[in-house]
């Protein structure tokens, strides 16, 4: 890839997430202080940072407990920080649990939690109600990654199989005011969806989780499907009382930060255009309607007149077939390496939060001659694309794209550019 294409693709990356720095992001939406304790509680791998620039805006004693991904810590004065695992939980992770549901014990009415929830959150609070345990919290996570599902489904039925999400440490907080504080990594910015809610309920019931795993033909584990086959510890409803003092804000999200790219390659001189902040999808099956975009402008300077950056942004999802490294934004890059084959363009694709899927890498580049580069190695993109082999398909290109850990995350950010 030419190096101008990679700094300027590097560059816009970089502007979208800045759209969503947490100091940046927090000072528009600072409560009111209360008459009694302020207490920060939160979850997500942009958790830490958003404490950190909490503690920095807020006038007043606070105290608190966050929860992020192992190696995504930063330092605080008087929030604590704990890690834990992600995307599949461990025993730091119930620990953290815990330790948020024990910081909201005890309140009164004249007190106040601030939740601050990202990406991330799902993982890193695990509660196994009744007689479940971490490891069958674990296997479900397990079968709900390798399931293909969108994140909604995923995060509907984790609510129906926990003792924190969908809303229930909001509940543990009263009659304490709650107000949480959102960046959004899901499509269409749903605040009850990101992290699963732990303090933002929706109206998702039992018979539609069941309904869910049908639909999506998800494996769960037999002692998981046995809790979601009875009554027994369904997520809170919405109109329950004990919300009456919550209130919700979106903070950061896609659209936003989406929205702050373009503008900057409209600063640079390269017209941009938005497909959408919320698309869903097989990685690959989302790759292949962008390469056909990106071959109708290459060809017909249709819909869009080069030169042109197209931006997409929302959460694609990877059904394991293969045994291979990757993850959704690597893949996405493979498949469109592949589908777009000749075409002039270069990619980038990436988390906004610094990682994609489990590798440490947060996405990749990719151009019309990506597939052709790897032949020339001795690799079969499409075979590696069967194995979710894209992140060994991209490392032996020299294309893999790691900034590090970001301290945000609004979910994918895609550009496609085309001189």
């Amino acid at each position: 890839m030419d190096q101008t294409d990679r700094a300027l693709l590097t560059d816009l990356f970089t502007t979208a997430v800045a759209a969503a720095d947490p100091l940046r992001a927090l000072a528009a939406h600072l409560p009111p202080r209360p008459k009694g304790r302020t207490v920060v509680i939160g979850a997500g791998k942009g958790a830490a940072q958003l404490a950190a620039a909490f503690e920095q805006l807020w006038d007043g004693p606070l105290s608190g407990v966050v929860v992020t991904r192992y190696g995504y810590g930063c330092p605080t004065r008087t929030i604590r920080v704990l890690e834990a695992a992600h995307p599949v939980p461990d025993a730091a992770g119930l620990a953290a649990s815990a330790a948020l549901m024990q910081a909201v014990q005890g309140l009164g009415p004249d007190d106040l939690v601030v939740a601050l929830v990202c990406g991330g959150g799902s993982a890193l609070l695990p509660m196994p109600p009744g007689d479940l345990t971490l490891e069958d919290e674990a296997a479900l996570n397990r079968a709900l990654l390798a399931s293909g599902a969108p994140i909604s489904a995923m995060n509907a039925i984790r609510k129906q199989v926990s003792g924190i999400k969908g809303g229930r440490l909001a509940l543990a907080a009263a009659p304490a005011r709650v107000v949480s504080l959102v960046v959004s990594d899901v499509p269409g910015d749903d605040p009850a969806q990101v992290a699963s809610g732990p303090t933002v309920p929706d109206a998702t019931t039992r018979d539609q989780a069941r309904a869910l795993v049908a639909n999506w033909r998800i494996a769960l584990p037999p002692r998981v499907a046995a809790w979601l086959a009875g009554d027994r510890g369904q997520a809170p409803d919405p109109a329950d009382p004990g919300f009456a003092r919550c209130e919700t804000r979106v903070i950061a999200s896609a659209r936003l930060s989406l929205e702050a790219a373009a503008d900057r390659a409209q600063a640079l001189g390269l017209p941009a255009v938005i497909l959408s902040d919320a698309i869903e999808g097989e990685a690959r099956e989302v790759a292949r309607v962008h390469a056909a975009i990106a071959r109708e402008v290459a060809a017909r300077n249709r819909p869009f007149p080069r030169p042109v950056v197209i931006l997409s942004g929302g959460e694609t999802t990877v059904t394991l077939r293969g045994q291979g490294r990757g993850g959704r934004n690597s893949e996405f890059l493979l498949a469109l390496a592949l589908a777009a084959e000749g075409t002039p363009f270069a990619a980038l694709a990436a988390d906004t939060d610094g990682i994609d899927g489990s590798e440490q890498n947060a996405g990749a580049f990719a151009t019309g001659t990506s597939a052709s580069r790897l032949r020339a190695l001795g690799q079969d993109p499409a075979a590696q694309l069967a194995d979710n082999n894209a992140w060994t398909a991209f490392d032996a290109l020299g294309d893999l794209f790691a900034p590090g850990p970001t301290g945000t995350n609004v979910n994918d950010f895609r550009a496609i550019l085309i001189r």
